[in-house]
């Protein structure tokens, strides 16, 4: 069987250098935000390009935060709409309402799964206050797009970069780069994935960053004076030192990725399947190549029968979930027919050739 992901050969690959990095954790005795913690935001920080990086809890986390802190600096209040695509993870959803603000969701381009700017002016109100942008399954959302629309609506533009480590703009400039502030995830399976729950939030801006390290510790300024009501979503100590193991080969990591997606966009050849679009490769890390199939459903059951193991993000669309309610009545049809046929392939460093080649040959032979 070729696993969808098999995280102990990919973490097996880091092995001596986890190991020695959980040695010099044990003994520094610092186990809540010390050193590594510390280094890593630093480190990450840099690799984006972005001026802070706050290490948090995990990427859900590092939205909700962004949202409380905008709250408590008094950009956002209670109430305002945050324009966010329809065709998303649920978390990109719960981090808006948790913080007591009304997500207005947009449907997606039917060609690149991300968010279709061409829809914004038509969900924009006068409670319009942000979009959180999501470069879903690794692919950059229209950057210079999105950056016009905010700036022409006096709007604040958040990143969803959850599964988009190292994505790079035509400019240059990284994901965790390209708007005001940005969430990251690295849980196990991401691009640049932890051994646990991790995440961080990167922005430009001294006063947003100042408050947000505040929130994730209890408000705290110092050991002993807390200046505002926080939360405890901190980035373990522990997973900050794997994370900087592991950050030093995020840029070969996609490299690869994109080596076997280009293999998959140039060889796979079936009238019953739609392949993704990417203009631009380095645009796109690949954290999943999701294809599109009418037969998903079928194609799924040809595949597992043949020895492949496939996923699907997501099969229910957010607005049709039990605990989105208040969303079931809306009509998005672009984003139903998405979730009906999107499927998603193997397709991470750990492949082998072998196994790329039947991966290919199986879908192209597909009827």
């Amino acid at each position: 069987m070729i696993n969808f992901l098999d995280l102990k050969k990919i973490n097996a690959e880091f092995d001596s250098e986890l190991k020695e990095a959980f040695d010099i954790f044990l003994k520094s005795g610092r186990f809540i935000l010390g050193d590594q913690v510390s280094n890593f935001e630093v480190e990450f920080a840099n690799y984006c390009g972005a001026k802070y990086c706050i290490g948090v809890s995990n990427g859900l986390d590092a939205l909700r935060l962004i949202f409380e802190a905008y709250k408590t600096i008094g950009v956002l209040n209670e109430g305002d709409e945050i324009i966010v695509p329809s065709n998303t993870y649920i978390a990109s959803i719960l981090s808006i309402s948790s913080a007591k603000l009304k997500p207005v969701l947009v449907e997606p381009d039917v060609n690149t799964y991300n968010i279709d700017v061409f829809k914004l002016e038509s969900v924009l109100t006068s409670k319009t206050k942000a979009i959180l942008g999501v470069h879903l399954y690794g692919q950059l959302y229209k950057v210079i797009e999105l950056e016009r629309f905010c700036e022409a609506h006096g709007l604040i533009l958040i990143e969803d970069a959850a599964q988009a480590h190292g994505a790079v703009f035509l400019d240059g400039r990284k994901a965790g780069n390209v708007s005001d502030a940005a969430a990251f995830s690295f849980y196990p399976t991401k691009n640049l994935g932890a051994l646990g729950d991790a995440g961080a939030i990167t922005t430009n801006n001294s006063n947003l960053a100042d408050v947000i390290f505040k929130l994730r510790n209890y408000g705290k300024k110092t050991s002993d004076t807390n200046d505002i009501k926080g939360y405890n979503c901190r980035l373990d100590e522990l997973q900050a030192a794997f994370l900087l193991v592991k950050l030093k080969q995020l840029d070969f990591i996609n490299e690869k990725r994109r080596r076997i997606a280009t293999f998959y966009l140039n060889n796979i050849n079936s009238n019953q399947i739609i392949l993704p679009e990417c203009k631009d490769i380095k645009q796109h890390v690949f954290h999943l190549f999701v294809i599109r199939s009418k037969s998903r459903n079928r194609l799924k059951e040809y595949l597992f029968k043949n020895g492949v193991e496939t996923l699907i993000h997501y099969p229910i669309p957010i607005h049709l979930q039990k605990a989105y309610s208040e969303l079931n009545e809306l009509d998005l049809p672009i984003t139903n027919k998405l979730h009906d046929e999107v499927l998603s392939i193997p397709l991470n460093q750990s492949l082998e050739a072998d196994e790329i080649d039947i991966i290919v040959s199986l879908l192209s032979n597909f009827k």
